[in-house]
């Protein structure tokens, strides 16, 4: 019983050390600036827009606009 008790424990140590390490080991400097993100999330909604279309939806064609 003792060494189910050592084996749980070891594997819930383990497990708090994995995520610990993906948590807290990201890059050196932190974060990156506010414009550096901004820049990825523009490239980001760039590639999800298809060729030729308008990001809010409204060349549908139809003339009715984004609904």
């Amino acid at each position: 019983m003792t060494l189910l008790l050592l084996e749980a424990l070891g594997a819930l140590l383990l497990f708090i050390f994995i995520v610990w390490w993906t948590m807290f080991s990201g890059r050196r400097k932190g974060e990156l600036p506010e414009s550096v993100e901004a820049e990825k999330q523009a490239a980001v909604r760039q590639e999800q827009t298809p060729a030729g279309a308008d990001p809010d939806g409204s060349d549908r064609g139809d003339g009715s606009g984004p609904r």
